[in-house]
């Protein structure tokens, strides 16, 4: 029997004609929590409902600036100042009204890191553009029994040929992948399993002028502000999505 209702089951008849009833039913019940909906995980989040993920919980506690709008999914002209998780749950809720989306407005740190509780997930989902947050992530996710896949850096890139999948000791030419080996080899602490990110070698200088933190309220957590485009924040996002839904197809 589905698990989607009629209606769902119009809305991914495509889906269900290339994998069929059981893996969807796979994929309905499968429960998901991404981190950080920006340039990278807002088309994740949205790729994985369209694809009939039914259980996704958002966190991301920044609001959409005008400096989203090139490449954040949701972020447009009409809704600069609003919260990004709550504009990502009203839309992904478009899709599929019947998915159960729950949009935290909170940041994961080492201080909030036991207000989740990894565990009661499938699938965590690393999109933290905070180095220092993202190597927590890492060492609690990995230490969990879900599936964790990571994000490195997309910014500073053009080629979409050169977006690969690796794990996390095998990326290369990634300079958040070499500071993160870094830090963690430096603390003593490794993750407990091994892991998927999307990465890319590709690594371009910036051309113009970086703009003030006062024209991108969220910009002042991260170390650098680089220059971004929004087909490979794009491709990441994608390509993270599918690790998620290629796992839950192929895995026993």
């Amino acid at each position: 029997m589905s698990a989607y209702t009629d209606k769902e089951k119009a809305l991914f008849s495509r889906t269900e004609l290339l994998l069929g009833e059981d893996l969807m039913n796979k994929i309905s019940s499968a429960r998901v929590i991404l981190f950080g909906v920006g340039g990278v995980g807002s088309w994740c989040a949205e790729s994985l409902v369209r694809s009939g993920i039914r259980h996704l919980t958002i966190v991301d506690a920044d609001d959409i600036s005008a400096s989203n709008v090139n490449r954040q999914l949701m972020a447009t002209s009409a809704n600069i100042g609003c919260n990004k998780v709550e504009v990502m749950q009203r839309r992904l809720q478009e899709i599929n009204p019947d998915a159960e989306i729950n949009a935290l407005n909170k940041v994961y740190t080492a201080e909030t890191a036991a207000e989740f509780d990894l565990d009661a997930y499938d699938y965590v989902l690393d999109c933290i553009d905070s180095l220092k947050d993202k190597q927590t992530l890492i060492l609690n996710a990995s230490a969990s029994s879900a599936t964790f896949f990571s994000s490195m850096g997309s910014a500073l890139k053009i080629d979409p040929l050169q977006v690969k999948v690796a794990e996390f000791w095998k990326v290369r030419g990634c300079p958040l992948g070499s500071m993160l080996r870094k830090r963690l080899r430096q603390k003593g602490t490794l993750p407990a399993k091994n892991f998927l990110c999307v990465y890319d070698e590709e690594v371009l200088p910036n051309r113009g002028a970086a703009p003030a933190p006062e024209e991108d309220p969220g910009l002042f957590k991260k170390a650098q502000i680089n220059g971004t485009l929004s087909h490979i924040t794009g491709i990441f996002g994608l390509t993270l999505a599918g690790l998620v839904i290629k796992d839950i197809t192929t895995s026993k």
